[in-house]
């Protein structure tokens, strides 16, 4: 009895000691099964977030990128509704004011020509270079000339030099010009192109 006393209670120890290291198993693993699964959230939160940081970058550079080949900024007439100015023009070209610099329109066959006058107002000072731009329509290369019906001609400065483009609304191509005209006179400027030509009449006192 004594032994079989024994061999029993140790069996019930044996027994209790078993439970009791499946309970530790049991409460380890649930740790562990915890830790990891907090670990994978993590890192999927993490991997969310480098996402979003990424997509919020790439938006940041997106919004950033500066244009190419932004157009040169020229104040122009058509900011407001333009008016003829009587006394200002001469031979029939009408000559525009508005908000920026005044406006001739050209006559011109197979084209449509504008001129920009970089002046305060017309007319135009002579022995002074005064800057024109030109909006042309047609094809090919621009061929400019001013003169006087007596045949005096003005001195072409410089130009005409071709633009890229500005933010003077006005149809066709677009070219700078320089003119210095040696007297007063009405004068008859010329533009030629491949297809397309006009002409303005510029007052210059």
């Amino acid at each position: 009895m004594g032994a079989a006393g024994l061999f029993s209670g140790g069996g019930l120890l044996g027994g209790n000691g078993l439970r009791v290291r499946a309970l530790r198993v049991l409460v380890v693993c649930s740790v562990v099964v915890g830790v990891v699964g907090g670990c994978a959230g993590g890192g999927g939160s993490g991997e969310g977030a480098a996402r979003a940081s990424g997509t919020a970058r790439s938006a940041g550079e997106s919004g950033t990128a500066a244009p190419e080949g932004s157009p040169a900024a020229i104040p122009s007439a058509s900011g407001a509704t333009p008016v003829v100015s009587e006394g200002k023009g001469c031979n029939g070209t009408p000559v525009f004011l508005g908000e920026g610099f005044p406006e001739v329109r050209g006559t011109a066959q197979g084209a449509e020509l504008w001129g920009l006058l970089f002046v305060g107002q017309p007319p135009l000072s002579r022995k002074k270079e005064i800057k024109i731009v030109w909006r042309m329509t047609g094809e090919g290369p621009l061929r400019v000339r001013a003169t006087l019906p007596d045949g005096s001609t003005a001195k072409l400065a410089w130009g005409p030099e071709q633009h890229g483009g500005s933010n003077w609304r006005r149809p066709g191509q677009e070219w700078g010009t320089g003119f210095v005209f040696p007297k007063p006179g009405c004068w008859k400027v010329e533009l030629t192109r491949t297809s397309g030509s006009g002409h303005a009449w510029l007052l210059v006192k």
